[in-house]
């Protein structure tokens, strides 16, 4: 895959454990993940009914400032009366969504840097809640209130 700056984050990850502290709602389980490259912790709230997702399967984490496939920003249709991001994504144009499974769209709400060059972002997809926790040079493009699209599918 080549760099583009709109991509913050990229990895394949295990997952480790499903709901671990007990499952308290029906359609959402809580993972927890490992990266395979870049030696990061993940905790993600996952819709399972929409995408199931169980212990031990590995899946493609893609973190995005913008789904556009050509640089950083969102086509000139999106933001333009439109309802939503779902519009740009089921319009004719190709977008970095077609390539995955499972996309969520929410926004940075805290950045915890304390432990040195160990940091965590923490991110809101309206509920369901993401931690992305490891070394500072991969999370340090993370800004809170910045919004972020999120994007897997299973290898």
């Amino acid at each position: 895959m080549e760099k583009r700056d709109n991509i913050l984050f990229s990895d394949t990850f295990d997952v480790k454990d499903m709901d671990k502290g007990g499952k308290k709602f029906d359609r959402i389980s809580r993972l927890d993940g490992r990266s395979q490259t870049h030696d990061m912790s993940l905790i993600l709230d996952v819709n399972t009914e929409l995408y199931p997702v169980e212990a031990g399967d590995k899946f493609k984490l893609t973190l995005s400032s913008s789904l556009s496939l050509g640089d950083s920003k969102e086509p000139a249709a999106f933001g333009k009366g439109e309802a939503n991001w779902r519009a740009y994504v089921n319009g004719d144009e190709r977008s970095l969504a077609d390539d995955y499974e499972y996309v969520m769209f929410g926004r940075v709400y805290r950045y915890d840097d304390a432990s040195g060059s160990k940091v965590s972002a923490f991110v809101s997809f309206g509920g369901l809640l993401m931690c992305l926790e490891g070394d500072i040079r991969h999370l340090q493009n993370f800004i809170v209130g910045d919004t972020i699209y999120l994007l897997m599918r299973k290898i």
